[in-house]
């Protein structure tokens, strides 16, 4: 079964719900297999980490934790507002996104 995610990387995104609420973020990674979206700066987890190598510190390190692509809306960069994307399929046959709001592309 093939699954799809609404947002690429590269992308900035705005988070609908949960405590990360409102914040915005770049999307470092997508996991389409899992629907989930690693974000820049956002839903930040403490990660234990052995040293691996002679001299290599270990300790408790900050890492961005994933979440739910359902839960983050894109934000367009032309007008600033989060928004669904709508696809609009040219006369070549290439399929662009985009902004519901201002239609141009995201």
């Amino acid at each position: 079964m093939i699954k799809k995610v609404h947002v690429k990387t590269g992308d900035t995104v705005v988070v609908l719900n949960g405590k990360e609420r409102g914040k915005k973020g770049k999307v470092l990674a997508v996991s389409p297999k899992e629907g989930k979206v690693i974000i820049e700066g956002v839903n930040m987890v403490s990660k234990h980490v052995k040293p691996r190598k002679m001299g290599e510190s270990g300790g408790i390190v900050k890492a961005e934790g994933a979440m739910y692509a359902c839960k983050v809306q894109v934000v367009c960069p032309h007008c600033g507002k989060p928004t669904r994307a709508a696809h609009q399929i040219a006369k070549d046959g290439k399929k662009t996104r985009i902004c519901k709001k201002c239609s141009k592309s995201l």
